[in-house]
């Protein structure tokens, strides 16, 4: 019998849990239209946009947009954040530190810091990101897909942040 370490396995119940409330989350609290736009469609967008950032993030991750919950794959692509366990919580905590509220957040946030409180700096530092950047939660994300995702950054983060993102995404 084979015995995962304890962090590793802290890391598939966040994983099971996201799994199984996503689905329930979207269709009890999303009643907005799917965007219906494919991977595909956004790898055409010309390089510099975000919607060429985003095509090339799902298709690095072997994902689809998610219908209803696209803008949560925006959110990778606009704040460089990975999708490992850790980093989609982090990603939750820079929300709130943005302003975003919602069931899911909270749940996410307050399980994921209980669960994994291993890598609560890391958790914090996001949370602080989220709070000295301009709201960014509220856009709606399907008309920014032709919007340069350099310019986007630098609307939203601080300079140097911004810098970062640029040099470490692009």
């Amino acid at each position: 019998m084979s015995h995962l370490p304890l962090k590793s396995l802290r890391k598939q119940i966040i994983i099971w849990l996201f799994e199984h409330s996503q689905r329930l989350y979207t269709s009890l609290f999303k009643n907005h239209e799917s965007w219906n736009i494919t991977k595909h469609d956004l790898l055409k967008f010309p390089q510099p946009s975000f919607g060429r950032h985003l095509g090339e993030f799902l298709d690095r991750n072997n994902f689809e947009l998610i219908p209803k919950v696209e803008r949560h794959d925006c959110y990778h692509v606009l704040c460089g954040y990975n999708t490992e366990v850790e980093d989609e919580i982090a990603l939750q905590c820079l929300c709130f530190g943005n302003g975003k509220r919602s069931p899911y957040l909270y749940g996410a946030v307050i399980l994921g810091v209980a669960i994994l409180p291993d890598y609560f700096g890391y958790y914090y530092s996001s949370y602080k990101k989220g709070k000295n950047a301009n709201p960014f939660h509220h856009f709606d994300y399907k008309k920014l897909l032709n919007v340069s995702i350099i310019e986007f950054r630098e609307a939203i983060f601080s300079k140097s942040e911004a810098l970062k993102l640029n040099i470490t995404q692009l």
